[in-house]
């Protein structure tokens, strides 16, 4: 089947919230406590892209799509540091719908994403992901992205949750 990938759209917005709340609760099983886990809300991550989409700014939002339907979503933009942003670029989140991983739409928004931030300029793009998370590392990793050694705490509901950040050269 066909993979496109397009910006998101206010119509994308409960299809996203979907993957990405199915995601942290596929991923993230046994590294975030599971009460907190349970209790995220489609509707209320809808609204909430919808708020964030509505006010724009500089990130940007891709969908992976197949056969009409939305299967993952990226979205990048400048490296936050603090509050402040900086020369690099920054991918915020990459999630495919638990059903469609392996099937080449993370790659392919992967891709998209490098392309755009290459496009932007940034020197370089940067990302955090859950230290425990060894899947999503070795994606990462197969990207090309490497640690750099950084390492902050991630706290949910008072369980620290150790984020690792990785980088990968883009000119």
């Amino acid at each position: 089947m066909d993979l496109r990938i397009r910006e998101m759209t206010d119509a994308d917005c409960d299809a996203v919230a979907e993957i990405r709340i199915r995601g942290w609760q596929t991923a993230y099983r046994g590294m975030v406590p599971q009460a907190y886990l349970d209790a995220l809300s489609v509707a209320e991550d809808a609204a909430r892209q919808r708020r964030r989409l509505a006010a724009g700014g500089p990130r940007v939002d891709l969908v992976a799509e197949r056969a009409g339907s939305v299967v993952g979503w990226a979205c990048h933009g400048p490296y936050r540091e603090g509050e402040t942003h900086t020369a690099d670029g920054e991918l915020y989140a990459l999630y495919v719908h638990p059903e469609y991983i392996g099937t080449g739409a993370g790659r392919a928004l992967m891709a998209a994403t490098q392309r755009a931030a290459a496009a932007a300029g940034w020197p370089r793009l940067l990302l955090w992901v859950l230290k425990r998370n060894a899947r999503a590392r070795r994606f990462y990793e197969r990207a090309g992205f490497t640690p750099d050694g950084a390492e902050e705490p991630f706290e949910v509901q008072g369980v620290s949750v150790p984020e690792v950040r990785y980088v990968r050269e883009l000119t």
